[in-house]
């Protein structure tokens, strides 16, 4: 197996046993925490949301698995960041402040976390922003996740014949393959 993984890039190996590394960069308490922020970025709606993809832990173990310590250190600062920002906003921590005012936050995060990254190759030194970091790791998790593919998108299993062409329904969501 192990062989297979390194020469296929771990194609064949399951995203649990990829993340097999130790996340203990993240408490409990992060965890929870980063499940509620993507849960913000990914609301449940009439679909499943981050909290159903169990987002939180994908984020710690991907993150201790493929992300250079540097970038573990980001997505830590943001954690502290986001609640400080909340705190003096609302008076609150962010996990018991409301829907709407987690949402305020977190889109005007994400602003600046667009700037930075307008920036960021000048004068930054080319280091993402933190909730950048999330927030790709909250659509990447959530879109790879059994909830994400099978009950957002179309879900058709491999192997399959190929269609190189399928007509598109307005409002249909995309396929996964």
């Amino acid at each position: 197996m192990k062989m297979i993984a390194a020469l296929t890039g771990c194609a064949f190996i399951a995203n649990d046993a990829l993340c097999e590394n130790d996340a203990s960069w993240a408490s409990a308490g992060d965890v929870d925490f980063l499940d509620d922020v993507a849960e913000t970025i990914l609301p449940r709606t009439d679909t499943p949301g981050a909290k159903d993809a169990a987002l939180g832990q994908f984020i710690a173990k991907y993150s201790a698995a493929c992300y250079p310590p540097e970038h573990i250190a980001l997505l830590k600062k943001g954690i502290t960041q986001i609640e400080a920002r909340m705190q003096a906003e609302q008076g609150t921590g962010f996990r018991a402040a409301s829907a709407e005012a987690r949402k305020s936050l977190l889109v005007s995060i994400d602003r600046q976390a667009k700037e930075h990254t307008q920036r960021a190759d000048t004068t930054q030194g080319g280091q993402p922003h933190y909730f950048t970091l999330m927030k790709q790791l909250t659509l990447y998790g959530f879109f790879t996740s059994e909830a994400g593919e099978t009950r957002v998108a179309h879900y058709r299993p491999v192997p399959g014949k190929y269609k190189g062409c399928i007509p598109y329904i307005k409002g249909q969501t995309f396929w996964a393959w």
